[in-house]
């Protein structure tokens, strides 16, 4: 990965990320294009990485 620490993530959201990034690489963005459109994406779905159980804000 080019920035960043992903081990806060869960396995979903770096499977999200994955599968946002290789449909951005169908459609002919670079591979450095294509994995910061997948983490912003998934951190603008879910808010970044991990949440809390209780105190999670839902969106």
């Amino acid at each position: 990965m080019s920035q960043g620490d992903k081990s806060s993530y869960t396995d979903k959201q770096k499977r999200k990320a994955e599968h946002i990034e290789s449909s951005e690489r169908d459609k002919g963005r670079s591979k450095d294009d294509a994995e910061r459109i997948a983490w912003a994406t998934v951190n603008k779905q879910d808010g970044g990485g991990k949440q809390s159980g209780s105190g999670r804000k839902d969106s």
